[in-house]
């Protein structure tokens, strides 16, 4: 499918042909633009008789064209790999008014006296990079992408009433890249594609020789000169283009920017918080809040599943400014927290929470006591402890959770609140071989241990699993899982990577969790997570 602005002008000696913007882009299907099922002609290799060739063409629509105005007929159509963008989508509407403007001061003006031509047809088209690459290969023998290749369809001494000059495909992806290397905007940058492919249309070949290089680059100067557009012609920038971007693969997406090309492949995208949006500092990077906001602002909506309490959650995302009604989290989004504990839906609504028994928390908060192991109870968005301790205070300022409220009677901290989850803190040597192995045997079937980092030990109720909690979102908002991305490291994260149409674990992962996902990313600390979001979100 392609997106197709279609307009038709009169070429005369005068000013640039008058034309009305349309407002609005039409469809239409690919098969039917001009360019599509007709193979590429290449335009090299001609030689001297190139020179003549392109003498033949302009002589043969001037010695036809003395009197009466031609009619131009201008079709520009976008990829429908493109995603509906707005200045693309100007940059077309614009090109119907160019193409007009430029091919009459390379004809130097057409009018004919009747028995010639009565009208002139060019196509053009907005591509992505893959497209062209594809065309390059198939008809120029060429895997490579670049910015425009031009296909001529001109037949000489062919008596018709209707000049087909050929099709001319510009590749926006490259042209937004060498706009930014250049300091020219995109609708600056097309335009010196559409000239360059142009004169490719008209037999100007920069490739032949010194001399025909000279003739082509003097050619577009006097082009973009004489219609006032800003930048030099592309045949000095040549060797740029041809290896500047040979290692560049078209589905390179690892920079915010190229995102704007593709279409987002799921609706959403969970999203693991420690070790996965969170380097080993705790800290989100900037790349990586950009990648979020990024797929936020393409329609993909964010949804965090996290062992943490949602208010550590928005204090994380409100560092790099993302937190908030406009932001990618706020108190009215949805999002599973305290390993699947407690469920948020539409507008942040409560739709689920689990308690731990009582029993068992009784327990363990005795046991804190009397072996000095630091415990903090999950209540909600409230955090609860027994006594003052360094752990206690870092699990505030290092992991974000609400600031512990001291409460030094075992009964009164039941009492104060429901408790979702017990939290203890030691050694990663005492959780592995003391607070583990007890534990685990001590709880039976009335809790869980869980551990998703080595120097802290998690109790939750039984059957507990953010899997379940996602799921439990999943059937509230009405989507299915191959609707989602999801993207985690843990061991709590399985689950939630196998429900996912497509899981991403990243390198600093649990080998368990790396064994279910469908992809392996980069580590935390390199911003996994976001070159995730570049190359497979969308």
């Amino acid at each position: 499918m392609a997106r197709c602005v279609p307009r038709a002008t009169l070429i005369s000696t005068a000013a640039a042909p008058k034309l009305n913007v349309p407002r609005r882009a039409n469809r239409l299907e690919a098969s039917k633009s001009a360019l599509f099922g007709l193979k590429f002609h290449a335009l090299r290799g001609y030689g001297a008789a190139r020179a003549l060739v392109r003498r033949r063409v302009l002589a043969e629509v001037k010695e036809k064209a003395k009197e009466k105005e031609l009619k131009l007929n201008v079709r520009v159509t976008i990829e429908e790999e493109l995603p509906q963008d707005h200045e693309i989508s100007s940059v077309a509407e614009l090109l119907t008014v160019d193409v007009g403007s430029a091919l009459n001061l390379a004809f130097g003006g057409i009018k004919d006296s009747g028995g010639g031509f009565d009208s002139v047809e060019i196509s053009v088209l907005l591509c992505k990079d893959e497209f062209i690459r594809k065309r390059n290969k198939e008809w120029g023998d060429e895997d490579r992408a670049t910015g425009v290749v031009s296909k001529s369809r001109h037949v000489p001494d062919l008596k018709v009433s209707n000049v087909v000059l050929g099709d001319i495909v510009i590749s926006v992806e490259t042209a937004v890249r060498q706009a930014q290397q250049r300091g020219h905007t995109l609708l600056d940058e097309t335009r010196l594609l559409m000239v360059r492919g142009l004169l490719h249309l008209l037999r100007f070949d920069h490739e032949i020789s010194k001399e025909a290089a000279g003739e082509m680059e003097k050619e577009e100067d006097r082009l973009l000169d004489s219609l006032g557009w800003k930048g030099k012609g592309l045949v000095n920038a040549y060797d740029a283009e041809t290896h500047g971007n040979s290692n560049e693969k078209p589905d390179d997406r690892t920079r915010e920017d190229r995102l704007r090309f593709y279409k987002p492949k799921f609706r959403y995208i969970f999203c693991d918080m420690d070790g996965t949006l969170l380097d080993s500092k705790s800290l989100m990077s900037s790349t990586t809040a950009r990648a979020l906001k990024e797929a936020s602002s393409r329609g993909v909506k964010i949804i965090i599943a996290t062992g943490k309490a949602r208010p550590a959650v928005m204090r994380v995302f409100k560092m790099v400014d993302l937190a908030g009604k406009d932001g990618i989290v706020s108190e009215f989004s949805p999002g599973v927290f305290l390993q699947g504990l407690l469920v948020y839906g539409i507008q942040g609504q409560e739709i689920c929470r689990r308690n731990l028994d009582q029993d068992v928390c009784r327990e363990a908060c005795v046991y804190s006591l009397e072996n000095k192991v630091p415990l903090i109870a999950f209540s909600k968005d409230r955090c609860l402890s027994l006594f003052d301790h360094p752990h206690v205070d870092s699990m505030h300022t290092v992991y974000h959770e609400p600031k512990a409220d001291i409460i030094p009677s075992v009964e009164h901290l039941l009492a104060a609140a429901d408790i979702q989850k017990l939290v203890f803190m030691d050694t990663a040597e005492g959780v592995s071989t003391a607070l583990r192995p007890y534990w685990s045997e001590s709880t039976g079937d009335r809790a869980t241990v869980v551990q998703t980092v080595p120097d802290m030990l998690e109790l939750v109720p039984p059957g507990t699993s953010k899997g379940s909690g996602v799921k439990m979102l999943l059937d509230h908002l009405g989507i299915t899982p191959k609707e989602i991305m999801a993207i985690g490291d843990g061991e709590n994260d399985v689950e939630m990577l196998e429900l996912a149409g497509l899981g991403v674990c990243l390198s600093n992962g649990a080998e368990k969790t790396k064994a279910v996902a469908n992809v392996i990313g980069a580590s935390n600390d390199k911003d996994g997570a976001a070159d995730a979001i570049y190359r497979y979100a969308f």
